[in-house]
This record gives C-alpha cells, sequence and structure tokens, in this order.
C-alpha cells in the first residue's frame, strides 16, 4: 500500500502538469489566445532544443554564478548560525537585522552592485549569496536551538566540552533543518543568478532572457523560462542527493 500511495504521490504533479500543457494547447491552437502572447507548447519545444548550441556559454556562466553564491552562503550562514547559537547577544543583535534585510528588495541592489564590483561574475554571485543566505541560517539556527536541553545535560554531565556537543548532539540533529533551508536557497540560487544578469553583464542566461524579450521572440523567452527551471529542479535534486549521503535515515522515512 506504500509503494503505491508513494507512486500516487509521484504521478499526481506529472499528471496535473499535462493537464495545464494540454489547456495551453487547446486554447493557442483554437485561437483562444494568439501565438504571438503565448507560443504552442511544441514550438516552445523546438525552440529549445534549437537554440541549446548557442546559449551554452551562458548557461555554463549561470551555473557558476549559482554554485560559486551558494556555496559562499552555505559557508557564512553555518558560520554566523553557530555563532549566535553560541553567544545569545550576538543573536539578539543580528537576528533583527537578517529580518530587517528580507524587507529590501534584491533587485534594488543588483544595480547598486554592478555599479560597485562592475559587470563581472563577482557582482551576481554575490546577489545569488544573499539570497540564498537568508533561508539557510534561519532554519539551521532555528534546528540548533531545538536540540533537547535533557540530552545536551546529559552529554555535559558526562565532562563533554562544548565542541563535542556541538559535534555529536546539537548539528546532526540540526542536519533536517538545515538541508530544509538549503533546498529553499538551492532553488533561488540559479533566480539570483538570473536578476543578477539582469541588471548588467556580459553574458547569462538572465542577458539572454532580455536580449530575446526586447527581440520580442517570445518562443525564446519561454525556452528559456524553461530552462531555468530545468536547472533549478536539478540543483534542488543535488541536494536532496546530498541529504540522503549526510542522512541515510531520512530516505528510509519516506
Amino acid at each position: 500500500m506504500k509503494k503505491l500511495e508513494s507512486i500516487g504521490n509521484r504521478l499526481a504533479p506529472i499528471v496535473f502538469i499535462v493537464i495545464l500543457i494540454s489547456i495551453w494547447q487547446i486554447a493557442v491552437a483554437s485561437g483562444y489566445i494568439k501565438p504571438y502572447i503565448l507560443p504552442l507548447p511544441k514550438d516552445v519545444i523546438i525552440t529549445f532544443f534549437n537554440i541549446l548550441p548557442e546559449i551554452k556559454e551562458h548557461i555554463i556562466i549561470t551555473i557558476q554564478e549559482a554554485v560559486y553564491g551558494l556555496g559562499i552562503a552555505v559557508i557564512f550562514a553555518i558560520i554566523l548560525a553557530v555563532v549566535m547559537d553560541s553567544v545569545k547577544i550576538i543573536k539578539d543583535a543580528v537576528y533583527p537585522i537578517l529580518i530587517l534585510s528580507q524587507t529590501v528588495p534584491i533587485i534594488v541592489l543588483a544595480p547598486l552592485f554592478a555599479m560597485w564590483f562592475g559587470f563581472g561574475m563577482f557582482p551576481k554571485v554575490i546577489v545569488v549569496a544573499l539570497v540564498c543566505f537568508f533561508p539557510i541560517v534561519v532554519s539551521l539556527l532555528e534546528g540548533l536551538e531545538s536540540v533537547d536541553d535533557d540530552l545536551i545535560n546529559l552529554i555535559k554531565s558526562m565532562g563533554a566540552s562544548k565542541l563535542k556537543i556541538f559535534k555529536i548532539v546539537k548539528f546532526p540533529a540540526s542536519m533536517v533543518s538545515f538541508f530544509s533551508g538549503l533546498k529553499v536557497a538551492a532553488t533561488y540560487s540559479i533566480m539570483g543568478a538570473v536578476i543578477g544578469e539582469w541588471m548588467g553583464g556580459k553574458a547569462g542566461l538572465g542577458l539572454y532572457l532580455l536580449r530575446a524579450k526586447k527581440s520580442f521572440l517570445i518562443d525564446k523567452v519561454f525556452a528559456v523560462i524553461f530552462l531555468i527551471v530545468l536547472l533549478s529542479i536539478t540543483i534542488f535534486k543535488l541536494v536532496s542527493v546530498l541529504q540522503y549521503l549526510f542522512m541515510p535515515w531520512s530516505k528510509e522515512n519516506r
């Protein structure tokens, strides 16, 4: 029964997507929506494969920006979460600033980074890091704080140091929260790179998307959007694989 339920859960989104695409196809093919507003799904797929050779460089650059930014966000998020969990006064001082930082739209900051750091890869990496940093640090901090106090006191009574307590108890117990935040950040990483490229750049999917939009090539716009979605899903799945490698028991519970 569990196996059938699992298969059903996996098929449900696929069936729903097929239904949406079918409605899209019928609406455009029957003339209710003009092709220059919304192209046919088959035209988007054909364009997608046709433009792949010419956008390889753009894909590589966007992936690099996303991966570098996500990596930087993970490093700084772990450091800050551990420090805030260890020193309460730092948490009281920094946490409200973290919340306040999320009220500033990243699309406002992106052009500033372009003016300060130029139009290379670096400002895009900063944008990705800022987009990905918040969900990771908040999730990890909540995971660290949710560890059972009785378990910590038990380890303390055995003479364990703070480092031992963190290594043996706190960090392993917070892994679920950490990967939850990392999955959210992973889906944001490609989006952050594209936003950074919108604000100015020499290459990348965001720049290619802008060029296609300004040329009114709607099929290319949808093809690039489809590619961005695929890349985001791929990074999300890679993080899921990492989670299963570090937490093999989480797969058994599914």
